[in-house]
């Protein structure tokens, strides 16, 4: 999940002479088209960004040479090759090179000193994220970690879906437990005695919408709840 570091977050000072870049400049460089960064620059172009696609490997460029805007063999980590695809001059990067830690962190780092306002890089361990940390990565994600506590939240529990946030927050897709139906939310008191706060609200048949304190929430309907990772995995766990 992103940010799941608590990554640095300053900016550093924008080189002089380069083009000013603005909110509206959605083109993005991705180095490593793997199964992470392929399918991140698949969703950035399905999304109707400009995508540049950079790999060592001639084959994987080679598959994505029809699908992104624009596919590259090259050594990322070389800042001139950088500087010679343009790259310097993006508003994002996404740095989806994994297994050589060395080639992300020179990549990373090559960015950074350029002054690539987004820089988003995966790391495989903790220790590799926390490099990338004390580098300057804007965004340090460890998908492999990320989704791995996801799906033990789905195995061992009763939600349907769960992403867990930045300073110990969660939220849940889980089958309404008997507490919360049958009353308001307002009058429930869902909140002050579980700790969690309802939502949405899916009922069989219709659309998820938005809860209030007015909602009356009925056994099998479906709910989104938000709060703290432990009281969202309690409330979770009561009785349907």
């Amino acid at each position: 999940m992103a940010d799941h570091l608590n990554p640095l977050r300053r900016r550093r000072p924008k080189p002089a002479g380069r083009r000013a870049r603005t909110a509206a400049d959605q083109r993005v460089a991705v180095f490593g088209l793997g199964r992470f960064g392929g399918s991140l620059a698949r969703e950035l172009m399905r999304r109707g960004w400009d995508v540049l696609g950079v790999d060592s490997d001639p084959k994987r460029v080679q598959k994505f040479s029809d699908v992104i805007t624009h596919a590259t063999t090259g050594d990322s980590t070389d800042a001139e090759t950088l500087r010679q695809l343009g790259v310097y001059e993006f508003t994002s990067a996404v740095v989806g090179i994994g297994t050589d830690v060395q080639a992300s962190i020179l990549v990373t780092s090559n960015l950074l000193e350029a002054g690539v306002p987004n820089v988003w890089a995966k790391a495989i361990s903790r220790q590799h994220g926390r490099i990338l940390e004390r580098l300057g990565a804007h965004h340090v994600v460890l998908p492999e970690h990320d989704m791995g506590e996801r799906v033990a939240h789905l195995v061992t529990g009763r939600m349907l879906d769960f992403i867990q946030f930045d300073d110990d927050y969660a939220l849940a897709k889980t089958v309404a437990p008997r507490v919360a139906t049958g009353l308001p939310l307002g009058e429930s008191l869902v909140r002050s005695k579980y700790g969690v706060t309802v939502v949405g609200i899916k009922r069989s048949g219709q659309d998820f919408t938005h809860a209030t304190a007015e909602t009356v929430v009925e056994a099998g309907d479906i709910i989104v709840v938000t709060g703290r990772t432990a009281a969202v995995e309690r409330f979770s766990e009561l009785e349907k």
